[in-house]
């Protein structure tokens, strides 16, 4: 292919003497950027799905995984949306944002949640109509990409799909699942370089397709890090609360706390089959050990998280309560951007557990949780629609 001309991989032959003899084509700029490019995206790549393979967090993982994928698409789809938003919305809880945002631009976040989910249904569990644009994409994948490694392949279908006025959705979860086929990807990581289709990219294929590949890479080394992050939490929360009774449901509360960007006391009762009663009291109990903290700060619809995740508690506003020696009247304008200001990043974390050790765990109730997650999501996602109407 013509993409390929300046790969500095390709051989080229050449006349000498009698005799025929190979030598190889010094690379050009282009050329050496993608095989930079392509190098990059498939170490970082390999490394996350080795790391993963096996892992007892990589339901937990793929949960938070497919959330933050999701997210990022609806940014770069122009529908951006705080991630501890969409988090809080999922556990039902509609944020006090009414005294700092008009109504267009409330509307606006549940607009860019409803599409986020809308993306996700997408990736995850397509209706019957979106299951046939998903086959015929990964159709049109495996078509353009023949011969050549499957993240090029990919990159290269992805750009003639949407060149020839495919939609985004169907082609990133096509993405996904053609790595898997093409033996990439064991675990269904939704890596789509969604990154890559920001409305100031270059659009020429040989400008954008190194573009593409470092996105994938980019998505796959956050991926990495976001596991680690996890990885610690949950072992430093489980260290926390050993030596429990047996029958404690403490330990599988942990674990579903891992899992949860943000986590009500009657979700967690749901996935546990535990009283909502007991269920708030045990995240009482890890509040005032230190383990979790409480980001609401509610009478009701309380949310919950990490404390080892933390900054969620900068995330989701407080109850509004009556201000002493306050008269009626508007509250004060709060500054969108100081609503919505960027907690400040963590310092990059490295896996602080064994292999041998992680499967001393026992978290088989995280399974069942997740499929309450889920249904959770599907039924978000519903309400927004029927908002939208």
């Amino acid at each position: 292919m013509h993409l390929l001309k300046d790969n500095p991989l390709v051989f080229q032959e050449t006349e000498c003497s009698a005799e025929r003899s190979t030598t190889i084509a010094p690379p050009s700029a282009a050329g050496a950027a993608l095989v930079l490019s392509l190098a990059r995206a498939a170490a970082a790549v390999a490394r996350l799905d080795q790391t993963l393979a096996n892992h007892p967090l990589r339901p937990a993982f793929l949960y938070r995984a497919r959330l933050e994928a999701v997210r990022r698409q609806a940014a770069h789809d122009g529908q951006a949306i705080d991630p501890w938003h969409l988090a809080a919305l999922l556990e039902g809880l509609h944020l006090r944002m009414e005294g700092a945002l008009r109504i267009i631009d409330r509307g606006a976040i549940f607009e860019a949640a409803r599409h986020a989910l809308t993306l996700h249904q997408w990736l995850v569990s397509p209706d019957f109509d979106q299951e046939g644009e998903v086959q015929r994409a990964e159709n049109a994948l495996a078509a353009a990409g023949s011969g050549l490694p499957p993240l090029l392949a990919a990159g290269i279908g992805l750009h003639q799909w949407l060149d020839e006025g495919g939609e985004r959705a169907p082609i990133r979860a096509a993405a996904v699942r053609y790595w898997g086929r093409r033996g990439v990807l064991r675990t269904p990581i939704p890596l789509t370089g969604a990154a890559a289709l920001r409305a100031d990219t270059p659009w020429g294929i040989e400008a954008w397709l190194p573009l593409f590949l470092d996105a994938v890479a980019i998505e796959a080394e956050d991926g990495q890090q976001l596991l680690f992050e996890l990885e610690r939490a949950w072992v430093t929360s489980r260290r926390q609360i050993a030596g429990r009774r047996s029958n404690s449901r403490a330990a599988a509360a942990i674990d579903v706390l891992a899992a949860a960007p943000l986590l009500s006391a009657t979700s967690l009762a749901a996935g546990l089959g535990m009283a909502v009663k007991n269920a708030a009291a045990l995240l009482g109990e890890f509040c005032a050990a230190g383990i979790a903290i409480e980001v609401t700060h509610r009478s009701k619809r309380r949310l919950f998280g990490l404390a080892a995740l933390a900054p969620l508690r900068h995330e989701v506003a407080p109850a509004r309560r009556p201000e002493p020696g306050r008269g009626r009247g508007r509250p004060p304008l709060i500054p969108l951007g100081e609503l919505l200001a960027p907690a400040a990043p963590l310092a990059p974390l490295q896996p602080v557990i064994a292999p041998l050790e992680r499967l001393a765990f026992d978290y088989s109730d995280l399974d069942q949780w997740m499929q309450n997650a889920d249904d959770a999501i599907k039924q978000t996602r519903r309400v927004l629609e029927r908002i939208k109407g």
